[in-house]
């Protein structure tokens, strides 16, 4: 065994010119050190039983606008206000999903949309304040860093004040999205419209210091290399040593079908030594997300041996990556039997990684 190798082993933390090196070695030899690494991570969670334990979280995603004027190459989702299907959900559109998830246990919306250009500073807020006083019970995870730094130019006022206000309106956390590649040649290449990466990470750091706390994500697979991606992983880490914000990491390969941007699908062996190279890497992130949205259910149980703690959510709704042409659905009865097949106990929980009793879990428990 190698001494970098015995260093993983214990938790060590790695460098970034050692995680190239790790890049490269054997696919199964980074899944078992990536298990370790969860194992190590999760270990003392759950009363003990964070091991034992992969969680999962039924939520919905809500995209109020498809309306952006940002065209990013790799978005087959976003529409101009001159396309005949773009579009504006009412308050009353909203209260429709949301009365769907909370029907069936769910306790999170995913609030997510296009940088509309007309929308004022008072109709973000006033949907907050209703969302709040009418849900009480369901986490606001909402509004990306490029969306933020999208309202601060339009609102024209500082990023502070801004996230500040939709905190106060009700904004419960802030989501990874827009993270693609932290890289900002790469930015340029495949978003040249959307923020540069001092600026998502500037919105996370205003945000961590409010107290809201946010996911972390990484889009890879196009026109990036491997030393970008792990400079990505590495402005994470260098931020969570400063705030401890971020709850989770999430990475997912690029969908090239009905988009701009064209490139080779990454297979699954790139995506599965990538996350477990991120859960070797980001050893104050404390859980990593199986993406089996854009991989399959199949290779997202098998993600749970390389890193992954969490299998993400019922997704009940998903519009953006399925317009690139990836439409994986799962059942919570087929997320949970995928769990246990893979040898896990599975527990919903909430944004903060506490468990909660479902109603599904409370007739399982108590029978």
């Amino acid at each position: 065994m190698s001494r970098l190798q015995a260093e993983i082993r214990s938790g060590k933390r790695i460098t970034a010119e050692e995680a190239v090196e790790i890049y490269h070695w054997p696919l199964a030899l980074l899944g078992e050190l990536a298990d370790i690494r969860r194992n190590l991570a999760k270990r003392e969670d759950y009363g003990g039983r964070g091991e034992e334990v992969v969680t999962y979280i039924v939520d919905r995603n809500i995209n109020y606008t498809n309306v952006c004027d940002v065209y990013c190459k790799f978005c087959a989702f976003y529409r101009t206000e001159k396309d005949a299907d773009h579009y504006v959900l009412t308050h009353a559109q909203i209260d429709a999903k949301v009365d769907e998830l909370v029907a069936v246990g769910g306790n999170q919306i995913l609030l997510q949309g296009g940088h509309h250009p007309k929308l004022d500073l008072e109709w973000y807020l006033d949907l907050l304040r209703h969302l709040r006083a009418k849900y009480p019970q369901v986490n606001i995870h909402g509004f990306s860093p490029p969306e933020f730094n999208h309202f601060a130019e339009v609102f024209g006022m500082p990023l502070e004040k801004v996230i500040g206000k939709f905190k106060e309106a009700g904004l419960g956390s802030i989501p990874g999205g827009g993270a693609e590649i932290l890289v900002d040649r790469v930015r340029q290449r495949i978003a040249p419209r959307k923020c540069d990466s001092d600026a998502w990470l500037r919105v996370m750091e205003i945000g961590h210091g409010m107290g809201l706390r946010s996911s972390a994500t990484m889009m890879f697979g196009h026109v990036e290399t491997v030393e970008e991606r792990i400079e990505h992983l590495a402005r994470l880490r260098d931020l969570q040593d400063r705030t401890g914000g971020f709850t989770a990491f999430i990475c997912w390969t690029f969908q090239p079908e009905n988009t701009v941007l064209k490139a080779e699908r990454a297979g699954s062996h790139e995506y599965l030594r990538m996350q477990a190279l991120a859960r070797i890497f980001l050893d104050k992130i404390p859980n990593l997300q199986s993406s089996w949205v854009t991989q399959g259910p199949a290779m997202g149980q098998v993600a749970l041996k390389f890193g992954a703690n969490d299998f993400g959510s019922l997704m009940m709704e998903e519009n953006v990556v399925s317009s690139a042409g990836t439409s994986f659905r799962l059942s919570l009865e087929e997320m949970r039997r995928l769990i246990r097949e893979a040898g896990y106990e599975p527990r919903q929980r909430n944004n903060g990684y506490e468990l909660v009793d479902s109603v599904v879990e409370k007739a399982i428990l108590t029978a």
